[in-house]
Parts: C-alpha cells; structure tokens; sequence
C-alpha cells in the first residue's frame, strides 16, 4: 500500500508547491505536470500488480471519528479502476501543461494545477477507501476541486452557470448517498464497508439502499434524467479538465454503483430491469442529443451520457444473471461493463483532448465554422479520426470489443434464460444495435463536418497544428485503442482472472475474441498491402494534384457544403418530438434573393421540462420565507440555538 500512499503524497505536494508557486507559470505548470505524472507512475505498479493477481495488504488506522477507522484498500475492483485514472491523468497533465500556457498572461496558472492534482488524488481516494465517512470526504473533496476548475474561465457568465449547475447536481446526489450510508450504518453497526458486506439486509431496506445508490452514484455517473450537468460542464471545463471528467471522474459513480451491488449481495429481479431500462434511455437519448449540437465539446458531453448507458446496459445484464444464477451472463454483462469503463476512458479522453487541439488551433468548436483541417492539422486530425472510429465501435478497435461482450451476452440470455429473462435480453441487443448505427452517423458528422472538406470560416483557414506536448497524449492514448483492441483475448483474461471468473466462463469469450482478432489483423494486413501494391504501381510514374471534377462547377466553396445541422437533420427530424428543437428560418424572397438563414437550437428536454420548471417553484416556495433573513447576526444565532435545542429534546425524548 505504500506505493498508492507515495502516490497520493506527491499528488498533494506538487499541488500545493504548484499554488505557492502561482507568480511563476512557468514553475507553477512544471510542479503540477510532473507531479501529476509522477504520482501516476509510482501509483501505477501496485496496480498493476494486483491486475496481475498479486495482493496488496489493506492499511487500517484507528481514528477518533466515530462509526470506523481509517481504511483503505486495493482489491481488483479499485485496481481496475484505478487504471484508467492513473494513465488518463498522467496524459491530460501533459497535455494540459501546453494547453493552458497561453493563459498565463490573464490567469494565475497555479490555482488550476493545484485543483487538477487535488481531483487526481481524490478520484483515487474514492475507490480506494473502505469507510462511508472518509468515502463522503473524497467524493466531496472530488466535486469541489471539479468545481472549482469547470469555473476556471469564471469571467464567462456560461461557465459561471454551467458551474454552478454541476455543484447543485453532485450535492444533490451527496444527498441521497448520506443517507444510503446512514441506514447502512445504522443496520451494520460501523461504516466500515466490512461491516456492510457482513450484515444481512432486510428485502425491503436493500431495495431502498439500491435506489439510494441508483440516484446518488447516477447523478455522478450521468444517468438519464440526473445528466443535467454533463452537457453544460464539459464544454465549459479546459479540454484536458473535460478529459479526466467524462474519462474517469463519472466513472467513480460507476464504481459506487458496482461497490453497492456487491454489498447488498444476490439482487432481485427487477434491479436488472431497471439498469437495463436505464441505459437503454441514457443510450438512445444520449446519443440523439449528440447528433443534434453543434459544439463539438456539448456533442461529445452528450456522448458520454451515450457511452454511460452501454455501461449500465452490462451492468443490468450482469445483475439479471446474478438473479438468475446464469454464471455466463453474469460474466458477460459485467465483464463488458467493466472493459467498456476502462475503453471509454481511452477514447473519450482522446476525443475530448482533440476537441481541445481543434479549440486551440482555430478559436471555435462550432463544427458549422470549421470544415478542412485534416490538411492543417494532419497528426490531431488522424489522432481524432481513431477514437471517433473506437468510440462508433468498429474493429479493429476498443470500443467494438467491449460492445461485442454485452452484445454476446446478450445473446447468450436470449436462449437460454425463460420469458422473464429473454424478454430484456432482446431489448438490450436492438437497443445497442440502435445506439451504435446513430453513434456512427454522430462521430461520421463529427470528423467530418470538422476536419474535411473546405474551410467554412477563417478561423478555420488559418487552423495550426497543437505543439508536440498536446500531440503526444492524444497519440498514446490513440494507441491504447488499438493495443486494447487487437489484445482482446489477453485484456478479457485480466479482468476474468482479477475477478475470480471461472475458467468456464473465462474461455466463453476467448475463442470468439481470438477469431475476432484474426480477422481485425488480415484486415489490417489487406490494407497495408493495398497501400503497398499502390505506391508500387505509382513508382514509375508521374503523379500530379488537380481539383475534383464538380460537373462543370468550376468555383466550389464551403457554401455548397454540407453543415452539422443538415447533415443530422434526417435522422434527427424523425425524433423532432423528443429532441424539441426550436429552428428560426428566414426564407428566400424575391426572384433573385440575396438572403436566406436557417438557425436551430436543441435545448436538453430534461433540464427545460423538469428541473427548470421544479427549481423555479421551489423558488418561489422558498421566496416566502425571505421574512426571516433580518441581516441581523444575534437573531440568526437564536436560530441555531433554537433549533440545537430542539433536537437535543427530541435525542433525549
């Protein structure tokens, strides 16, 4: 355990030296870049360790808050998701050290670095702790350190909002998450999770501490209808912040989730059903909203809401089987929830640190002002173009094998469970099936609206590719796509055997991911020789450029092209009445019309028609009771006082 407690050290003090240092940039990005990268480093090898099937002993102090001790554990499940946040921060730190230096002239660079480093160490500490006390403290100190660097443009009144609509969301899932620990608490004795997986809880109190979990741990994770925030904080966040965000810190919900499940032992039925219904939702409507934005960062926020459901989809799948006593399905779906946490990570991080690239090297993420850049930014362009292919789940890539598990899993209940059983595995194969054909259709518009065809703006024009300190990251984590992917088999076995899976099981996937990787590496090997044969051919020859044939057009421009709103129109004007998109449309007048707009705006439906409306009658609810604020110092302390003594009566009655 040592290491991991070396790890966190370093976190911690090459923050605040970072903070110290906030009169020089340039000191101030070297203490939080390589503190984040050393933390990530020295914290990577116990974890490692464990994946590999070693143990780690756990490190327990007594301490004087009640209910428990200091302790803190690194078991497979924390390991596994340690993974993805150890790699993913050490890269975004890279990246972000680039990123950030144009602000320097602006905006003390230190206070940023120290709340990065403060977030990595927390994230680990949530997976790490093994008492709700301390549990709630790291997952506090997570939301507010996010918080505070969302708001690091904080002079934006749009960062300002998107920020403090994140803080209200992750408070209000604290809320549900102390009390999920309350009663467990009061049940088990101790807030020691031991203690929790010891006692036996009543049918009816594990159904609420599940909804409890479902609530407070899907508000972080991005559950449809608790995603609120995702879609206004990622955007306003620094491309590396939105990376570590939507890559690792919405999977610590997933992890409180899967920690609970495990607490709460053998699951009723209708638990499946619900995370199933859950991410079929989160799937479908996820993506939907992503192919309706025109910000490249909100698409890929809504995105992640998209990838979260297949997440929960395995998940449910997973749950179903434990009900069931189906071991292949438990396997499968839970195997493939797991491997998905860890390849949306990649992917996603990679997407979200190409979104930033764009930003940096054009001054827009509108993709209707963007258009061309493949040719001005070749290296992040291809870099883009892999993990928008991983996240679309096409082989030979990440994102296809995990989807192929729950897909295979899916399959497999169909067949062999009874009615009760086959009916939602049928749901979750057309209900994937649907979320990966849009996701295609949304990531083909997103690479494509963005970085071919013609400049539509000058920013776009004048587009320069990102220094090599931006580059390196997304290439490394563009290789994680391809080495988790072609490694399939090997990837299965790790986190099969850091599970305790039985060998029946573990061989279930093994030959068809094999084969799956046979063919991914023929494919490769046909291209690679086509692409060889070709420059052979060419070798004696002359070989010259000339525009496009255009039927005779002989001035083509970005006018003629396709915009990301036109391009998703077809598919999105068949969920008009979902997606609620409000167009404003100034036609052609006249015979030889000079003018002619169309505007459209897709606002999300839930944060319009739910929590919009309840907030503002809660607002005025609460307006009323403006009487009691005087201003008045001793009369609020009477409040307290009042109020102290009311429950001192009430504890002793």
């Amino acid at each position: 355990m040592f290491p991991v407690l070396f790890g966190l050290g370093i976190w911690m003090l090459s923050g605040l030296a970072a903070l110290f240092a906030r009169r020089s940039p340039r000191t101030a990005t070297a203490c939080g870049v390589g503190g984040a990268v050393a933390g990530s480093i020295v914290a990577l090898v116990p974890v490692l360790g464990v994946l590999a099937g070693g143990h780690v002993e756990p490190l327990r102090w007594p301490w004087a808050v009640p209910c428990g001790e200091f302790h803190i554990a690194l078991d497979a499940l924390s390991a596994w998701f340690l993974l993805p946040i150890l790699i993913l921060s050490a890269a975004a730190a890279v990246y972000g050290g680039e990123y950030l230096w144009p602000y320097r002239e602006r905006k003390s660079l230190g206070p940023p670095w120290f709340f990065y480093n403060v977030l990595v160490a927390s994230m680990a500490l949530v997976v790490l702790v093994r008492n709700g006390v301390l549990f709630l403290v790291a997952w506090e100190v997570m939301a507010l350190s996010s918080f505070f660097l969302v708001t690091f443009e904080d002079e934006k009144e749009s960062v300002r909002e998107a920020g403090w609509t994140y803080l209200v969301a992750t408070h209000l899932g604290t809320a549900f998450l102390l009390a999920m620990f309350v009663l467990m608490g009061r049940e088990a004795g101790s807030l020691d999770f031991d203690a929790f997986g010891a006692a036996a809880f009543a049918p009816a109190l594990a159904n609420l501490l599940f909804v409890l979990a479902v609530v407070g741990f899907g508000t972080k994770a991005g559950f449809m209808p608790l995603h609120v925030w995702l879609p206004e904080a990622h955007p306003a966040a620094p491309s590396h912040v939105s990376a570590i965000m939507s890559g690792v810190m919405i999977k610590t919900g997933i992890y409180g989730l899967i920690r609970t499940l495990m607490i709460l032992g053998t699951p009723p039925l209708w638990w499946g059903w619900l995370l199933i219904g859950i991410g079929l939702t989160s799937g479908i409507v996820g993506v939907l909203f992503a192919l309706a934005q025109r910000d490249l960062k909100r698409t890929l926020a809504y995105s992640s809401v998209e990838n979260i459901g297949i997440i929960a989809l395995g998940l449910g799948l997973g749950t179903l089987g434990a009900s069931m006593h189906s071991g292949a399905l438990t396997a499968l779906g839970f195997g493939g929830a797991l491997l998905h946490v860890l390849n949306h990570a990649l992917f996603k991080g990679l997407l979200f640190l190409g979104a930033g690239a764009v930003a940096h090297g054009t001054g827009s993420r509108d993709m209707d002002r963007l258009g061309g850049l493949l040719k001005r930014m070749p290296l992040a362009g291809a870099a883009f173009l892999v993990g928008a292919a991983a996240i679309s789940g096409l082989p030979p890539f990440n994102g296809f094998v995990s989807e192929f598990l729950i897909y295979f899993g899916a399959f497999k209940g169909a067949v062999s469970l009874p009615a009760s059983g086959a009916v939602p595995m049928l749901a979750v194969i057309a209900g994937l099936a649907l979320i990966g054909g849009l996701a295609a259709a949304c990531f083909t518009r997103a690479f494509g609206m963005v970085f071919l065809g013609e400049p539509r703006s000058d920013e776009a024009r004048h587009a320069h590719e990102p220094g090599l300190a931006m580059r390196l990251p997304m290439w490394i984590l563009a290789g994680g796509c391809v080495l988790v992917g072609m490694g399939a088999p090997l990837v299965w076995g790790v986190v099969t055997r850091a599970f305790g899976v039985a060998e029946e099981y573990r061989a279930l996937a093994a030959e068809p991911l094999s084969w799956i990787v046979i063919g991914s590496a023929l494919f490769l090997a046909l291209v690679g020789a086509l692409v060889v044969l070709r420059r052979e051919l060419l070798s004696g020859r002359v070989v010259g450029q000339s525009a496009t044939w255009g039927c005779g057009y002989a001035r083509p421009t970005a006018r003629i092209q396709y915009t990301a709103t036109s391009f998703s129109q077809p598919i999105t004007s068949q969920f008009e009445s979902l997606l609620g998109t409000c167009a404003s449309v100034t036609p052609p007048d006249g015979y030889f019309p000079r003018h002619s707009a169309v505007a459209s705006e897709t606002l999300d439906a839930c944060a319009e028609k739910i929590y919009r409306p309840a907030f503002t009658l809660l607002d005025r609810a609460l307006s009323r009771l403006r009487w009691l604020q005087h201003g008045t110092v001793q009369l609020y302390v009477l409040y307290i006082a009042l109020t102290l003594l009311a429950l001192l009566v009430w504890k002793l009655g």
